[in-house]
């Protein structure tokens, strides 16, 4: 089942400023934060050296250095953002739920790093990661497959469950699907994404209404 979302209902799914949960994900790990810190501190050094310099106007350089200065801050909701910004580019969306078809495991390479060895020789060392793969379709023939970091929490996936996800198009038909969102498991209250990409009241919101009024079907016909 693919049903179209309005503009605004599609906006309010997918913000254009980050979530909390999108800041979270663009934060990082400590190395990220300690670099984007070492990033602030150059900033505010360079333009103190500027203003020395060149004896420009305080309020300019204060703009700048506060600016500068907070960069290890506002950087992830600036990250989120621009991520937001490419997605919500599509002209129409469309709510879709289908159930999994099929599910599978794979490793991907997402690193090499080279090192040398008690003997003095050079190695180099593969990272992987565990990558769950997901194939996702309706009753009408549409499929999609979709691919997210394994998690814990994935073994409860199984063929057959219902699975929901936002689809976005340049097609006012949604005939070609050119992107699609993080995947809602409802019966396992379970999200499957490598970015949580949407907002899930809103997209709940959604879930909810379409199920009622799929239960509602059936009552109006044998009042009929």
């Amino acid at each position: 089942m693919l049903v179209p979302l309005t503009r605004q209902k599609f906006e309010q799914i997918i913000p254009f400023i980050a979530t909390g949960s999108q800041y979270k994900y663009y934060w990082g790990k400590l190395s990220n934060v300690l670099q984007r810190l070492l990033i602030s501190v150059v900033t505010v050094v360079v333009i103190l050296l500027i203003q020395t310099l060149f004896r420009l106007d305080f309020g300019l350089i204060l703009v700048f250095g506060v600016f500068g200065a907070f960069f290890w801050l506002w950087y992830p909701v600036f990250q989120a953002s621009i991520r937001n910004a490419k997605c919500r580019r599509f002209k129409y969306s469309g709510f879709f739920r289908g159930r999994v078809m099929d599910w599978w495991i794979t490793d991907r390479l997402i690193g090499k790093q080279e090192t040398v060895n008690n003997k003095g020789e050079l190695v180099i060392i593969e990272n992987r990661e565990k990558r769950i793969n997901l194939e996702l379709g309706d009753d009408t023939g549409f499929i999609v497959e979709f691919e997210a970091p394994l998690r814990p929490a994935h073994k409860a996936i199984a063929r057959g469950q219902i699975a929901e996800m936002i689809v976005m198009s340049n097609s006012s038909d949604l005939s070609r699907i050119e992107e699609f969102s993080n995947i809602y498991i409802p019966s396992r209250n379970l999200w499957i994404s490598d970015y949580p990409l949407v907002r899930q009241d809103f997209f709940n919101e959604v879930s909810l209404r379409l199920r009622e009024d799929r239960q509602d079907q059936p009552r109006r016909r044998r009042r009929n």
